[in-house]
């Protein structure tokens, strides 16, 4: 059986691809490419789907929005 999981990239000051996956508590990964961090995030997120993890009982992702604000 296959699941999608949604996952949220970033990127920090010093140029790393920071990945989570929101719908797993703490399941979060990094790498030096997006490639890379997307391997090292499917890892974690097989690592958190083991069967006595229950990690994945979190919340469900319903999407992202983005809004505007007056920055001064």
């Amino acid at each position: 059986m296959k699941r999608n999981f949604p996952i949220i990239i970033e990127q920090d000051d010093d140029g790393i691809f920071i990945v989570e996956c929101p719908t797993i508590k703490g399941c979060r990964s990094y790498g030096h490419s997006i490639e890379e961090a997307m391997v090292n995030m499917r890892e974690a997120i097989e690592a958190c789907l083991e069967p006595e993890d229950t990690c994945i009982n979190g919340p469900r992702f319903l999407g992202w929005r983005e809004i505007e604000v007056a920055v001064p």
